[in-house]
């Protein structure tokens, strides 16, 4: 299913997952303004179907998930709108934030530069055992700015070093030592793999999924103590919840629980 005119970007709905794929094989699957939208609107729209429990964010063929931005039109692709401070990633970047939904990362190929940004918006990751991984924006006289809010994160800081100084493709074997990448496999068990972590997420709480998401997210700007606290009365709300009832219920019973019964959070 394809809902965006410009093709840049191919949207499946497999149950209840959305998968996004990025649909420039020929340009190694490059980011452009077209594609970041789509990508963008294609989150929005997930965020607004109670169905959609799992994304999944991948790119067309085996050479590439993502080679970074297009940078025929230039600088330009950098570029902040006159009437808004935000780049066409940043834009991206907010919606996934708060979206609720657990997202993968399919690397089926090389995530070099801004591949390496959007593959760190998803909340795991898979990658074949080909796919090469790097920040060699300084070749073209840029760093990777925006990549770098993730990767702080991520990796330790002489690991960070180590890719932006030296511009290195890595393997994906170095990518999941490092903690890039969750789990790397052949390229025929890059679909099952995936299915295999989405079928996991399926079993969980959704709402439960979500709460702990947006905790996590409000706690990063808070002291211990502060932290703690909000950890404390977040763990009182959500266990008089209706999935924590369900799921207790279910436990109890050893049954599998009924999330598809939409109980309220």
């Amino acid at each position: 299913m394809n809902s965006l005119e410009n093709n840049t970007i191919v949207l499946e709905r497999k149950g209840p997952s959305l998968w996004i794929t990025i649909n420039r094989e020929d340009k190694r699957n490059a980011l452009n303004a077209e594609v970041l939208d789509g990508i963008r609107q294609a989150v929005i729209g997930a965020a607004r179907d109670p169905d959609i429990r799992v994304l999944v964010l991948t790119g067309q063929g085996h050479k590439a998930f993502c080679a970074g931005a297009d940078l025929k039109g230039g600088a330009a692709v950098f570029a902040t709108e006159r009437d808004d401070t935000s780049t066409d990633f940043g834009r991206l970047a907010r919606e996934f934030r708060h979206i609720g939904i657990p997202s993968i990362a399919r690397i089926n190929g090389d995530c070099v530069a801004g591949g390496m940004a959007l593959m760190s918006l998803c909340d795991l990751a898979v990658a074949t055992e080909a796919a090469r991984f790097g920040l060699p924006e300084a070749k073209v006289g840029v760093y990777p700015m925006q990549v770098m809010v993730y990767l702080r994160k991520l990796l330790l800081p002489r690991q960070v070093n180590e890719l932006v100084l030296t511009g290195e493709l890595i393997s994906a074997l170095k990518a999941q030592t490092m903690g890039l990448v969750n789990r790397v496999v052949a390229q025929q068990q890059l679909d099952g793999e995936v299915d295999r972590l989405i079928e996991q997420i399926l079993a969980l709480s959704p709402a439960a999924l979500k709460k702990g998401q947006d905790a996590i997210h409000a706690m990063e700007g808070m002291s211990f103590e502060e932290a703690l606290a909000f950890a404390e009365s977040q763990i009182a709300l959500m266990s008089t919840s209706g999935h924590a009832q369900e799921g207790m219920a279910a436990f109890n019973e050893k049954r599998p629980p009924q999330w598809a019964q939409r109980v309220k959070p």
